[in-house]
């Protein structure tokens, strides 16, 4: 029996041919796409500036209390260094060839990924002069115990390491990273982002930082961006204080457009804005451009009301009342919050052995002299309050606002033991109140800092009413500023709240108070 031969069918002689060039094309372009890919990776890791990191010039440094935790220190450079003169005309920057930090923030992501903290140095902080390594450019420093420094100045006396080490050793928070952005790149990055949300309560036309906007919101791009965030001395009371309160507001709105446009879950756009901003970037050695896109990719899921913004608890500096210093032990409170990702310490007094007037418990209501600051932005709250307090004998020293309307809780603000009596006293007319320690508060007086779980006084008595309500009208007393003292139980989810700073959740129209003082309209 004769066998059957397979007879394997073949394309014809030219279909043969497309197929084989059809895979040799396939091969080439996808080769193409790889290298491609490859170069442009590797242009913008090449285009950003690396610093290189000795563990020495960091010192004996904090504990690392987490290991999936992220805490990555990001400056902003007011250096007009690398912009041509169209560049400076444009951004309305002059040519000042300075290397100070404009802004300088801790990023600190918490385990899981489902919260991010954000907290802000003021830039006139004064800092412990410890020692700064020279570097091409950079003079350093020899330490001394007995002077202190402006932080924003450490740039340029040691470079970017030695604003980490002192950052690291002031607030006990160990520093996964480090990363720069110079005044480009933030408009570009902003641009990339399809642009901002922005509120101002009245018209802004400041010829220093170049900021032209009428009353009301404003969908606004990089360049406009930027000057709004330079805007310092001309609005407001001029202080850099406010101006962080105002990025804050412009950084939630960021935040906002950023969580919602899906961008986080798009690695090819991550990588388009570190290209863009990667020529204007600085960064540690040990932070690659699959980090900065990865640590994008990680927050794809956060909730905005996730993002809270707080600015260190700061004081006016004894040198010289124009700067500030880290207010204690309020401040070191935050940071062992940040560092440890876990609730705060409660901070006790540990009594004196024999009695003194600081430890009487409460006082006759005619003997607390009280000042009373609206934390929550309802309108006539610190009115309504007052008119209550004052029927029941309290004397009410003024009303206005506090430094934001970011308060949940109502807080009661005392500058010593001394005026335990006046606090224990008033804290028995209210619910879910704190008593914090705060030496900026006048002695002899206490602040009640009303939040926005604030709703009237508690009953007074069996079948008593509670305190009278009463409208406030548009001439009501100016602004007051009222020093932000963390919770003593809180835990860094509740920074923001208890220390008067806010969440990405915040309206761009919710701000007013960063725009209050005698340089505004």
């Amino acid at each position: 029996m004769r066998r059957r031969q397979r007879v394997r069918s073949e394309p014809p002689s030219g279909k043969r041919h497309i197929l084989r060039w059809v895979a040799i094309a396939s091969v080439v372009l996808l080769a193409a796409g790889t290298l491609t890919a490859y170069l442009k990776y590797r242009a913008v890791y090449d285009s950003i500036t690396r610093v290189t990191v000795n563990p020495g010039e960091l010192g004996h440094r904090p504990p690392q209390y987490s290991t999936t935790s992220e805490n990555v220190l990001i400056y902003g450079v007011d250096s007009r260094a690398g912009l041509d003169k169209h560049q400076q005309y444009i951004l309305h920057t002059g040519d000042d060839q300075s290397d100070n930090t404009n802004t300088i923030m801790l990023v600190h992501i918490s385990p899981g990924r489902h919260l991010v903290t954000v907290l802000s140095i003021p830039r006139d902080t004064m800092v412990p002069m410890y020692a700064c390594s020279p570097s091409p450019g950079h003079p350093g420093q020899q330490a001394d115990p007995n002077a202190e420094v402006q932080i924003n100045s450490l740039l340029a006396i040691g470079g970017p390491v030695c604003l980490w080490y002192t950052v690291e050793q002031q607030t006990g928070i160990f520093v996964d990273h480090i990363i720069g952005i110079g005044m480009l790149g933030f408009v570009k990055v902003v641009n990339d982002l399809g642009g901002v949300n922005v509120c101002v309560p009245f018209n802004v036309n400041d010829s220093v930082s170049g900021l032209n906007l009428t009353a009301g919101e404003h969908h606004i791009n990089g360049i406009q961006a930027l000057a709004f965030w330079r805007t310092r001395e001309d609005i407001g009371n001029g202080s850099d204080l406010q101006r962080i309160q105002r990025d804050q507001f412009m950084s939630a709105q960021v935040v906002k457009g950023v969580l919602g446009s899906g961008l986080l879950s798009d690695p090819f756009r991550l990588l388009t804005i570190v290209s863009d901003a990667a020529a204007s970037m600085t960064t540690d050695n040990g932070m690659t451009v699959s980090d900065l896109v990865s640590i994008g990719e990680s927050l794809r899921h956060l909730n905005s009301k996730n993002v809270q913004f707080v600015t260190a608890p700061n004081e006016p500096w004894t040198g010289n009342a124009a700067r500030v210093q880290f207010a204690q032990p309020q401040a070191g409170e935050v940071f062992t919050a940040i560092a440890h990702d876990v609730k705060v310490p409660k901070v006790t007094v540990t009594p004196t052995s024999t009695p003194s007037p600081a430890q009487v418990l409460t006082t006759n209501p005619s003997n607390v002299k009280v000042q009373i600051l609206n934390g929550s932005g309802v309108h006539g709250l610190a009115a309504q309050a007052a008119a209550g307090l004052t029927s029941r004998g309290f004397d009410v020293t003024g009303t206005g606002n506090a430094a934001t309307f970011a308060y949940t809780n109502s807080v009661i603000e005392y500058p010593s033991t001394a005026e335990m009596a006046a606090v224990n006293t008033l804290k028995k007319e209210l619910t879910n109140v704190t008593a914090l320690l705060d030496p900026s508060v006048a002695p002899g007086t206490v602040d009640l800092v009303l939040g926005s779980d604030f709703t009237s006084l508690v009953v007074q008595g069996p079948g008593a009413s509670p305190a009278p309500t009463v409208s406030v009208s548009s001439s009501a007393p100016a602004s007051a500023s009222a020093s932000a003292s963390p919770s003593p139980s809180v835990s860094v989810t509740g920074l923001a709240a208890s220390n008067g700073g806010i969440t990405a959740a915040a309206t761009c129209a919710s701000d007013g108070s960063a725009f209050s003082g005698p340089l505004s309209p």
